[in-house]
C-alpha cells in the first residue's frame, strides 16, 4: 500500500461518521459501495465488552498480541484486564483514545507504519473486518508475517461464505434522508477459502477454522525457525503493567 493510500484510508477512518459513531458508541454506520451496496458496520457490538466469541479468540491468543484495526479497543482492554501484553493500532484518533480510556494501550498508525517489536509479536488479531485493511489482502498477509516471530499465530476473522472482492468503499450514515460520507478507499471482504488461498501463497499454515455466534474465524502460524512464540504472559515487546501510553503518535518504548 502507498503512502497516499495509507493517508487516504487514515482520512477515511478518522472522518466524521466513523468518530462520531465511536463517541456516541452507537449507528448507524455502513460501508458503501458506488452502487449504494450497504454492509452495516457493529458500532454498538465494537463499543461494547468482549462477548463470549471474542473471549474465544483470546483463549487462543499467544505472547504479545498485536490488534491491527482496534477500533475502539474492547479486546485489547480486555487482554490488558487479565495481564496480558497487548497493543492495538488504529487509524482512527478517536478509536485510538477510546482504547486508553478502557485501560488499553493503543498507537495511532496504519498496519504498513513501523511499529514496535517488529519480528516479536506473537500474535496478530485481524477481526470484525479487518482483513480487508488496504484492499490487498496478500500485502497485509506479507505485512503481518514480518510483524510477527517465526511460527507466531494470526487469527483472522473472515465473511462467513465463500468470497474474494476487492472494492472501493464509503464510510456513510444515513439518517433523516442525510448522508455524511468519508473519502473512498480500498477494501476486501475474503471468505475462509479464499484467505486459505493467500495464505498458502505466502507460507503461512493452517492452525484451526471454526465458527461461532455466526462469525468465522482462520488461525494462521507464520512460517517456522528455531526461535518460538513468547509464552503467553512474558513481557516481551509491551507491558500493560506499565505506565499508560496516551499518546497516539508515540509508540510504546522496547523494554
Amino acid at each position: 500500500m502507498s503512502t497516499a493510500q495509507r493517508e487516504t484510508v487514515g482520512r477515511s477512518w478518522s472522518a466524521d461518521p466513523y468518530s462520531d459513531a465511536l463517541r456516541t458508541g452507537r449507528g448507524p454506520l455502513f460501508l458503501s459501495r458506488a452502487d449504494g451496496w450497504l454492509l452495516p458496520l457493529e458500532v454498538e457490538r465494537w463499543c461494547g465488552a468482549a462477548d463470549a466469541v471474542d473471549l474465544e479468540v483470546l483463549r487462543r491468543c499467544e505472547g504479545a498480541v498485536l490488534d491491527v484495526g482496534c477500533g475502539p479497543g474492547r479486546l485489547v482492554a480486555e487482554l490488558a484486564a487479565r495481564g496480558r501484553t497487548a497493543l492495538g493500532i488504529d487509524v482512527s484518533e478517536a478509536a485510538v483514545a477510546h482504547t486508553v480510556r478502557l485501560g488499553g494501550q493503543a498507537l495511532r498508525r496504519s498496519v504498513f507504519d513501523p511499529l514496535p517489536g517488529e519480528g516479536r509479536w506473537g500474535t496478530a488479531l485481524l477481526v470484525d473486518g479487518n482483513l480487508g485493511i488496504g484492499g490487498d489482502p496478500h500485502a497485509l498477509l506479507d505485512r503481518l508475517a514480518r510483524l510477527l516471530a517465526p511460527g507466531a499465530l494470526l487469527i483472522a476473522e473472515t465473511v462467513p461464505f465463500d468470497i474474494d472482492e476487492r472494492i472501493d468503499v464509503r464510510i456513510v450514515r444515513v439518517a433523516d434522508a442525510r448522508v455524511a460520507a468519508s473519502t473512498p478507499f480500498p477494501w476486501a471482504r475474503l471468505g475462509t477459502p479464499a484467505l486459505l488461498r493467500y495464505a498458502r501463497t505466502l507460507g503461512w499454515r493452517t492452525a484451526a477454522q471454526w465458527s461461532a455466534g455466526g462469525r468465522s474465524f482462520v488461525a494462521l502460524r507464520s512460517r517456522s525457525s528455531s526461535r518460538s512464540a513468547e509464552p503467553p504472559k512474558r513481557t516481551a515487546v509491551i507491558s500493560s503493567h506499565r505506565p499508560r501510553n496516551t499518546s497516539g503518535d508515540s509508540p510504546v518504548p522496547d523494554r
